[in-house]
């Protein structure tokens, strides 16, 4: 599925001109005239990022944004906006917008912000999918191993995890040999990796 640019602006104007140019390099490009139109018709498996302008009646382009978050949406977002608001770019660089830009923008500006947009949510899928990874594997593991897998994760040894747990260092040994199994690793340094993915 090619990645689509998700424009949410109120100006006419600016939406055919912004949809033109980014035709014009070949890129899908979805125009909506206000956020609860593109919020009608969203749909989270577009691959792709959002272009955002601030100000618009209603819902503007910062509570969509919060909107989104609050929803688990995943689109990197690249703000356009009539004036250089500085908090207000602040707070939208907080809350994980990819740039903020101020209209009138070039042409090679907006391009390479939406190129920066696209590569992001490329990598932040990657992250999305290993993380879902690493939630099977723990799912997988019964409740012992996964208390004995916080405990090495932290650094205790087995025979401190035997004291915590009310139990014996070889039972430790097995039920950690069954969690590097489970989580498909060799080392306590992978698995400490592996979970903190979770974080």
């Amino acid at each position: 599925m090619r990645p689509t640019v998700f424009l949410v602006d109120d100006e006419e104007p600016v939406r055919k001109a912004v949809s033109r140019l980014l035709r014009a390099e070949n890129i899908e490009v979805a125009a909506f005239a206000s956020p609860l139109e593109f919020l009608a018709a969203y749909d989270p498996t577009i691959p792709g990022c959002l272009l955002l302008d601030l100000q618009m009646p209603a819902l503007n382009g910062l509570e969509l944004q919060k909107e989104l978050l609050r929803k688990g949406g995943v689109l990197p977002i690249v703000f356009l906006s009539g004036q250089a608001d500085v908090p207000v770019s602040v707070q939208a660089m907080k809350l994980g917008a990819c740039d903020f830009l101020t209209k009138p923008v070039s042409d090679d500006v907006l391009l390479a912000a939406v190129r920066a947009a696209f590569a992001k949510y490329v990598q932040d899928q990657v992250k999305r999918e290993k993380k879902a990874e690493v939630a099977t594997r723990i799912a997988s593991l019964t409740p012992r191993e996964r208390e004995v897998l916080s405990h090495v994760t932290t650094g205790r040894l087995n025979k401190q995890i035997a004291d915590d747990l009310g139990t014996v260092e070889k039972t430790i040994k097995v039920h950690r040999s069954r969690v590097m199994e489970k989580m498909k690793v060799r080392s306590l340094a992978e698995l400490v990796r592996l979970t903190l993915l979770l974080d």
